[in-house]
């Protein structure tokens, strides 16, 4: 590393002796005894040795600093560093085996070991009264749901918000009333099951409010599809005129919609979004997570099987079949 003043080169440091330097090269010792004089100037000692250059410009000494020194300076910062990360790694490693330490565990008020997506549509229509009680009558702990409103304020369960897949009408929820939606489709296509058809003798779309008045105590996840918010504020009054703020949870995929979830109803336990889901994940791998609170009571994820088949079904039943067939590879 070179340094000097008033002419060229990167980190220079100015030095000005008492008597003019000579021009042949001094002694190590002459030029400590002569820099210690001047402000600013610090002479490192031991192994880092100080070297001339055996030139002279006015009253600056040029000079430069051994690697040896170099070196030497970064070794106590290794000496703290090292023995810092090391702290850092063994407190996120026991905090994350024993997280009780830093929070305080809560009671679920219902554990879910059998979940009916969309209200079961495995083996009945989707989102259909049917297909609730089939799910019912086969122990299911928890709804899945996903809700739509229409034109004259209904909340009902639809996870499209065009009716061209469910009923082949192209006509979105909202712009129609409750009593004008069209009827489902005798068999729809179950979305995780490529080439497999759900029937139901019962094809109407339900409403929210039936459902919360059929099963009172029945757990449901309520997914806001979009960020709709007369949407938001019909679910969570439905919610508290049947007194089911605990067993109803919010879920959304975005964050922004989430927070107005739980402007609207706080009271109702919140799901991970998308957006948080990978964070946590972020700070798991960073091992932050220990340290941080989570305040989400649920996470709804797609089973590894079928994550990378969330495009289907496809519009053409050929492709369907194809995809069964590789994806049981």
């Amino acid at each position: 590393m070179w340094g000097g003043c008033g002419g060229s080169g990167t980190e220079r440091t100015r030095a000005a002796c008492s008597t003019p330097a000579p021009a042949e090269a001094c002694s190590l010792a002459a030029f400590q005894q002569q820099a210690q004089q001047v402000p600013g100037v610090v002479v490192a000692s031991g192994r880092a040795s100080l070297h001339w250059l055996g030139r002279q410009r006015g009253s600056t000494i040029h000079w430069r600093l051994s690697s040896q020194h170099r070196s030497g300076a970064m070794s106590p910062l290794l000496s703290y560093a090292l023995p810092a990360l090391g702290s850092y790694v063994m407190l996120s490693l026991f905090f994350l085996r024993w997280p009780r330490l830093l929070h305080t565990p809560w009671l679920p008020a219902f554990r879910i070991r059998l979940g009916a997506h969309r209200g079961g549509s495995g083996e009945r229509l989707e989102n259909t009264m049917e297909a609730v009680e089939n799910s019912m009558a086969q122990r299911a702990d928890l709804l899945e749901l996903d809700c739509q409103i229409t034109r004259d304020g209904v909340v009902v369960v639809s996870h499209d918000k065009n009716l061209s897949r469910q009923s082949g009408l192209n006509r979105d929820v909202d712009s129609l009333d409750f009593e004008d939606l069209p009827l489902y489709k005798e068999e729809l296509e179950v979305y995780f099951s490529p080439g497999h058809f759900a029937h139901g003798s019962d094809r109407h779309m339900v409403r929210l409010e039936d459902l919360f008045q059929r099963f009172p105590r029945m757990p449901m996840s309520v997914e806001v599809k979009g960020d709709n918010e007369k949407l938001i504020h019909k679910v969570a009054s439905l919610v508290k005129r049947f007194d089911r703020s605990d067993i109803t949870i919010w879920a959304a995929e975005k964050n922004s919609v989430m927070r107005k979830c739980k402007a609207a109803n706080p009271e109702m336990p919140v799901s991970f979004t998308l957006g948080r889901g990978f964070w946590m994940l972020l700070l798991y791998y960073l091992g932050l997570l220990p340290f941080i609170p989570i305040p989400e009571r649920f996470l709804f994820c797609f089973l590894p099987t079928i994550i990378n088949r969330t495009y289907f079904p496809f519009p053409c039943p050929g492709l369907n079949q194809l995809a069964a067939v590789v994806s049981k590879w």
